[in-house]
């Protein structure tokens, strides 16, 4: 089944969502890597400059046109090298979807059930295509982190296609 969903995603969305199921975002996302998971979770949930409600596990490849970010690929990076951090994030922030590559263990699927989020593939390789669908950088925080593990606010239309790996139900397509 073909999804198209708009930020911010509810439960009520995500509960809608199987695996196998795709699907296209539109809205906005922020991109996290590992560093910025840690400082997320160290840090009071208010002093938190964005919604964790899409996080792209991406360290896109930026350049500055005067003092305009443009986004120029924006691969996801493997997912698995986060899950130190998953349980944490998704009780603090209510995260509803996260995006990547590679997937997360078995024992991901429970946390997902649990707090009715979903994790969502982009085919790896493919930074060029999501570049495509990034409308606009609305802001980025924490560039002393790094480029690659600052936080990136992104404007974007029809980011996809995004395919359903690990769904709010308990099922993971890595476990077929």
């Amino acid at each position: 089944m073909r999804h198209e969903l708009s930020t911010p995603v509810g439960r009520e969305e995500v509960l809608k969502l199987r695996v196998g199921d795709v699907v296209y975002l539109s809205g906005v996302i922020v991109t996290a890597r590992d560093r910025a998971h840690r400082r997320a979770l160290e840090l009071p949930k208010e002093e938190i400059p964005v919604s964790f409600n899409v996080i792209y596990h991406c360290g896109p490849l930026v350049k500055k046109q005067n003092e305009r970010w443009e986004v120029l690929s924006a691969g996801p990076t493997t997912s698995a090298r986060m899950e130190p951090y998953l349980a944490s994030l998704l009780e603090k922030f209510s995260t509803r979807l996260i995006i990547g590559k590679g997937g997360f263990s078995p024992a991901a699927k429970e946390l997902f059930k649990k707090h009715t989020a979903a994790y969502l593939a982009f085919t790896g390789g493919a930074g060029a295509l999501a570049a495509r669908a990034i409308k606009r950088v609305l802001a980025v925080h924490w560039l002393d982190l790094g480029i690659p593990e600052a936080l990136w606010v992104l404007e974007v239309a029809e980011f996809g296609p995004l395919i359903v790996a690990m769904d709010a139900h308990g099922e993971s397509v890595y476990q077929e």
